[in-house]
């Protein structure tokens, strides 16, 4: 977490970090406006972030967009907050991010919406495993089971208590490495109406044991009820799924009922 905090020391950082939560996917030029300095130091203070994983970056064709990884952030939060806050804070930041992001963005349509990248000490197949299997996401995904043969063209389904959560249709299957799938939010009456979106697991060995995990959920025609619970729900899951594979144990001992 050393790289995260040095990171979050710099205020300039904190401000670029702010700019991309107000509108994620932003290219250099757009970023270094308002920046009362060069283009190059913009790219140092990128630079940083990147390291630390608060910042990843996708290209799509010439254009290089830069966007926000909660997930360091997040494993912070969940070190040291208590399973009794986290529900309460999770539920304040999403509120928070509802009220400041009024109006859905358009402009989303050629590149990715959200981009989640962590590191786990798990070798891909067995983070494959936890991702395509009941026995593992029973136990980070919100209490969930999951069905599906995971060939190309086949249905899946998410399910909590028996009832669909999620459904969707495999669009690519190459395992361990990437699987892409649609994704129709069923969890409650406010993304039931959502049209479909998309997501991808991407597993690249990063060697000393580690696996290299990127989730990018894209398709999103606007910010859509279902585009806000992800951006808020799927931090929480990933730092479940790592904590998971590499303890043992569940985030949390308590049943999960949020979703996303």
């Amino acid at each position: 977490m050393e790289p995260a905090f040095r990171a979050l020391a710099d205020p300039t950082r904190r401000q670029i970090l702010d700019r991309l939560f107000e509108r994620d996917g932003q290219t250099l030029a757009e970023l270094e406006r308002g920046f009362p300095m060069t283009r190059f130091g913009v790219m140092k203070h990128l630079r940083v972030l990147e390291a630390a994983g608060l910042v990843v970056t996708r290209k799509v064709g010439r254009e290089k967009f830069h966007y926000l990884n909660p997930v360091p952030i997040r494993e912070i939060h969940d070190r040291w907050t208590s399973k009794f806050a986290a529900g309460a804070s999770a539920a304040l930041l999403q509120l928070r991010s509802t009220l400041e992001r009024e109006k859905g963005r358009n402009e989303m349509e050629d590149k990715p919406a959200h981009v989640f990248v962590l590191f786990i000490r798990a070798t891909p197949d067995r983070v494959w495993e936890a991702i395509t299997t009941s026995d593992f996401t029973l136990r980070y995904y919100y209490s969930s089971t999951v069905e599906s043969d995971w060939s190309a063209g086949s249905p899946y389904v998410y399910k909590i208590q028996g009832e669909p959560a999620i459904v969707g249709e495999v669009l690519e299957s190459d395992p361990p490495r990437r699987l892409v799938s649609t994704f129709d939010a069923r969890w409650d009456e406010e993304v039931a109406p959502d049209a479909p979106s998309r997501i991808t697991w991407e597993i690249e060995p990063a060697g000393d044991g580690l696996s290299k995990l990127t989730v990018i959920h894209d398709g999103f025609g606007a910010e859509t009820a279902t585009y806000r619970s992800i951006g808020s729900g799927m931090p929480f899951i990933l730092s479940g799924l790592k904590t998971l594979l590499e303890t043992g144990d569940p985030l949390l001992k308590e049943p999960q009922h949020q979703n996303a």
